[in-house]
């Protein structure tokens, strides 16, 4: 890095470059080709991102600010309250263009396709008639009206929960002149209710929970004014708290905290934009949040609310085509055996364009083949259904000896992974909960079976979770290997993790927290000395997220010494390409399309050896020092090629979904000239199967 260059002027802070990104998923809402109820989707996918992003990153400016902290950041240049103003500002603006695309373009476009959200002063005399039915019958035997006052305290609130916030005047049956009242709707309530046609009038005809309790909210105060109803929602920290010194049982640790996020500290406070200047100081107050914390929407205040409504209207052509992923053509054919073809060659899957069925079936095989005689598995995330976990569950019941690292501080996961530790140990598998203070992140499954008159170890390491249901919308490469010195180190790895002992040197996979970071900037170095040399240098990389300033500034030094760089980045990037005399050899795109971009492949030309690594891992922080991750290399020469045209080629020649990071921090998106090519689509075109709608 050049001695005259400033932090501002050489790092993008990471919460300002993820909201870049949400502003590029919001795109996809505002785009009229995209398939309809898809961009409403995308409209949700962006409230749930948000909602993420109050609970975690936003909790920790405040916590920051909290502890008195007003020193500016050494990496961007600002202090946490001008970061927080900054925040407030732009997520103002998103919410600001959610619900104008939502008023304005997608429920108008939505209802003259006849699926519409029935507004209560729209509603007809059967349509009110049939919400009342509903509101006595469904709504209001579970709702707890609270008066406000000194008998009735403020109600603890959920975390992301609706509520509603009441006016009242008048005196009640015991004479009390309570102003105010909250109603909390139980979660087991649906929030969007679907009417019957016969009663709709429509194809799908929808009313919002919100609605029905606005329209006969006086009934839960009878004899009494309603002034005002107001729907409010609070976004609270909900990053766990784990004390190294004071925990003996991380799993029963966890069971306590969980009870408690749902009450953390108050970050963000929403309302909708009828709310009275009166209520909305009132609720601020009672959540010690500031004017800038609070958040006003000409809507319901939870869009993610809508996001199972495409799932409940049968409009296949507002969605997009129906695929079905294709079959690797290693794996050609339902009969082959598994093994049979592991030790023949090593097989690359790319989902989800190539099923991620043969993960799934290389274990059932193992739970059924006597001569698998272990299995070991690391699982950060497999949701609450897993047909993996099934099968763990019975190949220790055919007595296998079966271990699993379950990672039980997955974010927003910990509650699943609780229950399948519970459940797996209940029929013998080993459970191990990884290295305390270190996530277990990296994406292993080995088996040993008995070959004949040997031991052989077969193995599967991904770049994305053991979990069935994303593997479907998740771009992710696996690698099915029984390369005996990549079986050895990953048998080291999961001795490392489950054991005790000093960390052994690898053969092939490059781990963190021990040798990933160190391994990624040397060869970063070692191209940029290529390049000082004369002699051919290149580094192509793609992942989530790069923030680590050492590997940053190591890219900057290459780039100065004339090595060409191009890196596929979807989210927050804090590294600034295309600034005279610090990076002018980087360039930085972002896809957001269909599905969610999630494989890490680093790619170093090396003097002509062209390494080629896949990852569980992005170049971050947490993933270099906090994380236990492996690169694993590509070594198959005719696998290399193909990584290269399904990660690289394609994705860098995309002008449809790609998005150019300009040296300020802003996207400016790719627009097409002459022929369209869609990474995405690409590969789809190539990989995947034609399906029936």
């Amino acid at each position: 890095m050049t001695q005259e260059a400033t932090p501002a002027v050489t790092f993008i802070n990471r919460e300002l470059s993820l909201l870049q990104f949400q502003c590029r998923v919001l795109a996809q809402a505002a785009d009229p080709e995209m398939p309809l109820l898809e961009r409403l989707r995308f409209l949700c996918i962006v409230s749930s991102n948000l909602d993420e992003f109050f609970e975690v990153r936003v909790a920790g400016i405040k916590e920051r600010i909290r502890l008195g902290i007003r020193d500016a950041s050494v990496e961007d240049g600002l202090t946490p309250q001008q970061l927080l103003d900054a925040v407030s500002s732009e997520v103002h603006k998103i919410i600001h263009e959610q619900y104008r695309l939502l008023n304005e373009e997608i429920l108008p476009a939505l209802e003259q396709e006849g699926i519409a959200v029935l507004r209560r002063d729209r509603w007809n005399e059967a349509q009110r008639a049939w919400v009342a039915d509903y509101f006595e019958n469904e709504v209001s035997p579970v709702l707890t009206p609270i008066g406000l006052d000194p008998a009735h305290p403020f109600p603890r609130v959920l975390n992301k929960s609706l509520n509603f916030a009441i006016e009242l005047d008048g005196l009640d049956a015991f004479g009390r002149d309570t102003d105010a009242a909250i109603v909390q709707a139980p979660r087991a309530l649906p929030r969007v209710i679907l009417l019957p046609r016969e009663i709709s009038g429509i194809d799908f005809g929808f009313v919002f929970l919100s609605s029905i309790l606005h329209a006969h909210v006086g009934k839960l105060f009878p004899g009494m004014s309603v002034l005002g109803c107001y729907q409010f929602r609070v976004t609270r920290n909900s990053d766990l708290f784990v004390d190294e010194e004071e925990v003996t049982d991380l799993r029963s640790a966890l069971k306590g905290e969980l009870q408690q996020r749902h009450y953390g500290d108050s970050v963000r406070l929403e309302v909708a934009d009828n709310c009275s200047d009166t209520m909305a100081g009132f609720l601020q107050r009672q959540f010690n949040l500031s004017a800038e914390d609070l958040y006003r929407t000409p809507g319901i205040v939870n869009l993610v609310r809508l996001m199972h409504l495409p799932d409940r209207v049968s409009r296949p052509d507002l969605l997009f085509a129906p695929y079905k992923p294709g079959v690797s053509a290693a794996l050609d054919g339902d009969k082959r055996d598994l093994f049979a073809a592991i030790r023949g060659q090593d097989i690359l899957l790319h989902h989800p364009f190539e099923r991620f069925a043969p993960v799934v079936e290389l274990l059932r095989a193992a739970a059924d083949d006597p001569c698998v005689l272990a299995i070991k598995m690391t699982v950060y995330r497999t949701g609450t259904e897993s047909i993996l976990m099934e099968h763990l569950m019975r190949a220790a019941q055919k007595g296998k000896e079966v271990t699993v690292v379950l990672e039980l501080m997955a974010r927003f996961d910990e509650e699943a992974n609780i229950g399948w530790a519970a459940r797996l140990e209940e029929v013998g598998v080993h459970v191990v909960y990884g290295v305390f203070g270190y996530k277990t992140h990296a994406k292993l499954l080995m088996l040993v079976r008995r070959d004949r008159d040997r031991l052989r170890r077969y193995v599967h390491l991904g770049t994305g979770n053991y979990h069935p249901r994303t593997t479907a919308f998740y771009t992710d490469f696996g690698l099915l290997t029984c390369n005996p010195e990549i079986g050895e180190d990953v048998a080291e790895l999961f001795k490392q993790i489950t054991g005790v002992g000093k960390a052994t040197a690898l053969t092939h996979l490059w781990q963190a927290p021990f040798a990933l970071h160190a391994n990624v900037v040397a060869h970063i170095r070692a191209e940029a000395e290529a390049a000082r040399a004369g002699r051919k240098a290149r580094i192509l990389a793609k992942m989530n997220a790069l923030l680590e300033p050492e590997t940053i500034q190591a890219l900057y030094e290459a780039s100065q010494a004339g090595v060409e760089i191009d890196l596929i980045v979807r989210g927050p990037c804090a590294l600034r390409p295309g600034v005279a005399g610090l990076s002018d050899n980087i360039r930085v795109r972002s896809i957001v399309g269909r599905f969610l971009e999630h494989h890490r492949i680093f790619f170093f030309h090396a003097d002509g050896e062209e390494k080629m690594y896949l990852s569980s891992a992005d170049w971050m922080d947490r993933n270099f020092f906090r994380r236990i991750e492996v690169a694993f290399p590509v070594l198959d020469a005719r696998l290399k090629r193909r990584v290269m045209k399904e990660g690289f080629r394609v994705y860098l020649a995309d002008n449809c979904m790609a998005w150019e990071m300009q040296p300020d921090g802003q996207y400016r998106r790719k627009a097409p000239r002459g022929e369209r090519r869609s990474a995405q689509q690409t590969l789809m075109d190539s990989l995947v199967q034609a399906a029936k709608p």
